[in-house]
């Protein structure tokens, strides 16, 4: 059934204008994509510079194995973007493809009304035929609306014509772009699975030293009870220091018993609510590192049936670097773990955030402290070449997770 004239111009503007939605939506979705595949990348990136450089590699089985399941973990993550990157390319092509075949019949159509306008014009060129057709007009108004007509009809056509031909090299410009942006894609895939590989090759080295390591079981439960004894140490200082801090604040407000929960003052209030009211925006606790512990409880890497306790997160970072307070503060006490190194603890209302593994530190207790300020330098693992903070995040007595506070930990 053929289109009647006067509707076939508004269905091709619809048309374009869906397009043009469709596409603007496509292209949002492929800036995420590509903003998400960028971030894996240098996450990656930082895991081979913080945690998988060849000079630390003489550290631990159980570091370097941890530190390879990390990466593993995120570059498997960057191919499954990367994949739906090229699946939607995949799907804007073709459904490019199928809009400019659409367009091009519309486009046809379009030519073939325009050529009977045209010859049908040519029909009544004369000066005589123009006048009587004016002439045949039941008033003067009707006369000048029948000319007007005339005139804009025919621009209108030229013009809807110059416009969808104008639209159709857009769509084939668009085409090729992505045709080209696919190929990119399609390179960096086969880069990810060689890189996954590559990966899985060392895992397969990883597993054979493994293998050693369960002949002497025995040595690899005492490295594991000794790892364990040292967090648990951390732990309880931190708690304790803690809770000397709520009764030591408590008294001095005049509030007797041993209460879990700092009574804070008006000012202290007005900072806990700015800190509670800037959740999940935090600055990072060092300008630049990695998380590679997160919180809770995770699966060891060589034995998964041995479940271990984080209280906190673990970033690691560049040699050198320092630790910086999230929020502004107050320094309420120096860790000085027996055997250990040192940590701050920095007071925002009744919110506590904890900072360790520091060999040196630029602050004291009872020092006020501003958002960005330099704690003290992180220490550096001689033996596996490490610089890793313990960062800790309590609400009063009770633990929080970090990561849903420090901006995308």
């Amino acid at each position: 059934m053929r289109i009647p004239k006067q509707y076939s111009t508004y269905l091709v503007f619809i048309l374009i204008l869906l397009l043009s939605s469709s596409a603007q939506g496509q292209t949002n979705e492929q800036k995420v994509l590509e903003t998400r595949r960028e971030q894996l990348q240098k996450e990656i990136d930082d895991i081979n510079r913080l945690l998988f450089a060849e000079k630390k590699q003489k550290g631990s089985v159980l570091d370097q194995m941890e530190v390879l399941d990390q990466k593993i973990n995120v570059r498997q993550q960057l191919i499954r973007v990367t994949n739906q990157q090229a699946n939607l390319l995949n799907r804007q092509i073709n459904a490019n493809i199928r809009n400019i075949s659409k367009l091009r019949e519309d486009l046809d159509a379009l030519k073939e009304e325009y050529a009977l306008m045209i010859q049908k014009s040519y029909q009544n060129r004369s000066q005589q035929s123009r006048l009587m057709f004016l002439l045949s007009s039941e008033n003067f108004f009707q006369a000048f609306k029948r000319l007007q007509y005339m005139k804009q009809y025919t621009q209108f056509r030229k013009q809807q014509g110059m416009d969808i031909l104008q639209k159709t090299d857009e769509l084939t410009k668009l085409n090729k772009d992505l045709t080209e942006q696919r190929k990119v894609k399609q390179v960096l895939i086969a880069q990810n699975t060689k890189a996954k590989g590559e990966l899985l090759t060392e895992i397969k080295a990883q597993k054979a030293l493994l293998k050693t390591i369960r002949e002497n079981e025995s040595s690899y439960a005492s490295a594991i009870r000794k790892k364990k004894q040292e967090a648990r140490k951390i732990d309880k200082q931190i708690e304790k220091l803690i809770r000397n801090a709520i009764a030591a604040s408590n008294k001095k407000a005049g509030k007797r018993g041993t209460s879990n929960r700092f009574v804070l003052t008006p000012e202290a209030t007005l900072v806990a609510n700015n800190f509670s009211a800037n959740k999940g925006k935090l600055i990072w606790p060092v300008e630049k590192g990695i998380k590679q512990q997160g919180f809770g409880v995770y699966k060891d890497a060589v034995y998964p049936g041995i479940k271990h306790q984080s209280n906190g997160v673990i970033i690691a970072t560049d040699e050198g670097a320092k630790a910086r307070a999230v929020f502004e503060g107050e320094v309420i006490a120096i860790l000085a773990i027996p055997g250990g190194n040192k940590g701050v603890q920095i007071k925002h209302g009744n919110y506590i955030s904890t900072y360790y593994n520091l060999s040196n530190l630029f602050v004291k207790k009872g020092d006020k402290v501003s958002i960005k300020e330099e704690l003290g330098e992180i220490y550096t693992n001689r033996y596996n070449g490490l610089t890793q903070l313990k960062f800790y995040l309590y609400k009063d007595a009770t633990r929080l997770n970090p990561e849903e506070w420090i901006y995308r930990l």
